[in-house]
């Protein structure tokens, strides 16, 4: 009975993180889609040109939340591929809280940072280019209605405003990301910490690849683990490159709550494992470390 409180209220606390940056991400949506004309629009798909390069700074901010609010922006088309993912990969998820707390070296912590978000902006405006290429650039005509629709939301009801449907949105999304993640760690809880462990650190030549997979884990365990790991001094620094940069924590959740193309979705996190274990790759070849 105790291990269920403890699994109930874990999920809990990871979920209530979020609630702010949700409700604000929603309201601001909202509130462009009101005031959103040809103009707008067109201000918004200029503004995405520079998107990987203020996407990876912001998502070096510890916690995962505005990895959360990046994906809602790009189910709405308010932001870029290339910037969701730049974003991704910067995001720190529980890497700066726990290297802290650890009392790691400033220094260090900071060139971990630098790197994931040098990574970030590389692959973002990568990404971009090749989507304009292509002609399939992510950002242009917004679609924040495409939300509305899907979640039902009576979000241009006169009663409420943008308030009350920034809330309903903020709800739906909330619940879901509760219910995934009671889920997710009480899958971690039974299997246990050791055993995901065990799984990177036993296949030396897998290890970059095992922990890319470990961190695309939409759950702070992954990057607890692969951190503590690394300050352990048992897991090197290419595979833990490869896990850290892939861990975009709940964010990846509220894709998939958020944006009904699920073929994007699963791109989203190809794009990601690609990079990371390439990067992963790279590091464990030239022998880099921290």
């Amino acid at each position: 009975m105790e291990l269920v409180l403890d699994i109930v209220l874990d999920a809990l606390i990871d979920t209530a993180k979020l609630v702010p940056f949700l409700f604000v991400t929603y309201l601001a949506m909202e509130a462009l889609e009101r005031a959103a004309g040809d103009k707008t629009a067109e201000a918004v798909e200029r503004a995405g040109h520079a998107g990987p390069f203020i996407g990876a700074l912001l998502g070096a901010f510890p916690q995962c939340g505005f990895s959360a609010a990046a994906a809602t922006l790009y189910a709405g088309r308010v932001i870029t591929l290339g910037t969701l993912i730049a974003v991704f990969l910067a995001t720190s998820d529980e890497m700066l809280p726990i290297m802290i707390a650890e009392q790691v070296e400033p220094t260090l912590i900071l060139k971990i940072l630098g790197i994931k978000v040098i990574v970030g902006m590389l692959a973002g405006f990568a990404i971009d280019a090749a989507a304009y290429i292509l002609r399939r650039n992510a950002s242009g005509e917004l679609h924040i209605h495409e939300l509305c629709e899907a979640d039902n939301c009576h979000c241009h009801d006169e009663e409420g405003g943008i308030v009350r449907s920034a809330f309903n949105h903020t709800v739906q999304v909330t619940v879901f990301i509760f219910l995934v993640s009671l889920a997710l760690t009480a899958i971690v809880e039974v299997v246990g910490q050791a055993t995901f462990s065990l799984f990177l650190v036993s296949n030396p030549e897998l290890s970059v690849v095992a922990s890319a997979l470990v961190g695309l884990i939409p759950n702070c365990a992954a990057s607890v683990i692969i951190t503590e790991l690394y300050l352990e001094g048992t897991l090197g620094f290419g595979a833990t490159m490869a896990g850290l940069l892939v861990s975009a924590g709940i964010g990846l959740l509220v894709l998939f709550r958020t944006n009904r193309r699920m073929r994007e979705n699963f791109m989203v996190v190809a794009l990601l494992l690609a990079v990371g274990v390439f990067f992963g790759l790279v590091f464990t070849a030239l022998g880099f470390s921290l």
